[in-house]
């Protein structure tokens, strides 16, 4: 073995375990150019196949972006009821879409009596009594109490930090 630090010590150019494009070269023992290029790939030697996002989006993604908009045009006393309609035919279209990512939202009242906007990755939307919205992270940006039963844990109160929150601001 080497006494070099690992940041300095060097992989011979020979060596299997060397680095190749398409991966650490960690446990493959072969010559990483003959390694096979994803499906439609170009396939001449030393050409790199282009980066693609393998994220997944959803339909709803745009949709909850625009009743947000539509939700910041209305007066504010009306935005907690008009953003739950829109939030409802989001749901309903995506249930008519089983191919789809699921998409649902569990509507809280808050201790302060905002309406609270919970969806299923972590993240919430917080319409105020004021009717400003808020962006949330569901756990962090909430004190929570919960209800126990012999069966179940569920929310029972929350109250809104809004200090750790962002304000949607119209555009």
């Amino acid at each position: 073995m080497t006494d070099l630090p690992r940041s300095e010590r060097k992989t011979p150019p020979d060596s299997p375990m060397r680095r190749g494009p398409w991966g650490s070269g960690i446990g493959y023992l072969g010559d990483w150019s003959k390694r096979a290029l994803p499906l439609g790939a170009e396939t001449l030697a030393g050409v790199v196949p282009p980066l693609q996002s393998r994220v997944l989006t959803s339909p709803a993604e745009p949709m909850l972006s625009a009743a947000i908009e539509r939700t910041l045009a209305a007066p504010p006393l009306e935005r907690s009821g008009l953003f739950e309609h829109l939030v409802r035919e989001i749901e309903a279209f995506m249930a008519a879409h089983p191919e789809e990512r699921p998409w649902v939202c569990t509507v809280f009242r808050g201790t302060d009596g905002s309406v609270i906007f919970r969806g299923g990755v972590g993240h919430s939307l917080v319409v105020d009594p004021a009717g400003r919205l808020w962006r949330a992270r569901s756990y962090e940006d909430f004190d929570t109490t919960y209800r126990f039963t012999e069966s179940s844990c569920e929310i029972d109160t929350l109250t809104p930090l809004y200090a750790q929150m962002s304000e949607y601001r119209p555009r």
